[in-house]
């Protein structure tokens, strides 16, 4: 296993404070406090229309807060891997022009972005003749050009097939290792959320409750929304501790061996409790 470079471990990489989102007189998100730290990878889970993406854009200063704040550190290197991109078909756009827009990045720096997210072969196809898979693992390159403190993946592997979306999640896995991004994303793949994500964040127009896998699966918000049949993708979460981190008062890191499972632990963090 690769050795996580130190990139400023311990440290906030973006937050938010009792952010709120409105979309004329609708309120949209509600009351969010969050924070992602260096070097970890946190989900976002919910159903549809719970305000997901929103955040995501809210978080990035895409979409502005009607109430609330939302930081992020000096100097802070984002890549976005949006979670849908039209190219029209007509228009000729190779996979290496893509990659220097906006930003125009040399040949040899955009081979090594290809090969790294392991499509070095399309460098010179049509965008629009690529796969689901190469497409999404090419905005996955752009987005690492920026050699990114921080990667926002938007259901990135909406519309591939279980084998990609596993392969795509194990590259995600792989570039947190070797280079120490942090990981802010939407999934809609619980199974996968549960063995491949630090923390978990269940959202549903607020914060239903947010902690390890292993809290968020026995808090009964969760439950309430997605129902028992994820508890067997906690077999692929074997940790020996989880990091159960506190984002209400500070930073606080305990470990916890996690409950059973028919006991949801006490200390899943509750969004609705700090309304």
């Amino acid at each position: 296993m690769s050795r996580l470079p130190d990139r400023g471990r311990g440290m906030s990489l973006i937050a938010a404070d009792h952010a709120c989102v409105r979309f004329g007189g609708t309120e949209v998100l509600h009351d969010i406090s969050l924070r992602v730290d260096a070097a970890e990878i946190v989900t976002i889970v919910g159903p549809n229309g719970s305000g997901k993406s929103t955040l995501l854009r809210a978080l990035l200063g895409i979409t502005p807060l009607a109430a609330g704040r939302v930081s992020r550190r000096p100097g802070l290197q984002i890549g976005y891997v949006p979670q849908r991109l039209q190219i029209d078909r007509p228009l000729p756009m190779t996979a290496r022009r893509f990659l220097s827009l906006p930003v125009r990045h040399s040949a040899s720096a955009s081979a090594a972005a290809l090969a790294r997210v392991g499509v070095p072969e399309v460098a010179e196809r049509q965008m629009t003749d690529l796969s689901g898979g190469q497409f999404q693992r090419v905005l996955l390159a752009r987005a690492l050009l920026t050699e990114p403190d921080l990667l926002v993946l938007d259901e990135p592997t909406q519309g591939l097939d279980q084998p990609g979306e596993a392969a795509f999640y194990r590259l995600i896995d792989e570039l947190r290792r070797d280079t120490g991004c942090a990981v802010l994303m939407v999934s809609h793949d619980l199974h996968v959320v549960m063995s491949a994500s630090d923390r978990v964040i269940c959202l549903n127009g607020h914060i239903c409750c947010q902690g390890t896998p292993r809290v968020v699966s026995n808090a009964p918000e969760y439950r309430a929304l997605f129902g028992l049949g994820t508890q067997g993708a906690l077999a692929l979460y074997q940790h020996v501790h989880d990091h159960d981190h506190t984002h209400d008062h500070g930073h606080d890191h305990s470990h916890d061996h996690g409950p059973a499972p028919d006991h949801p632990k006490s200390d899943a963090h509750h969004g609705h409790d700090h309304a």
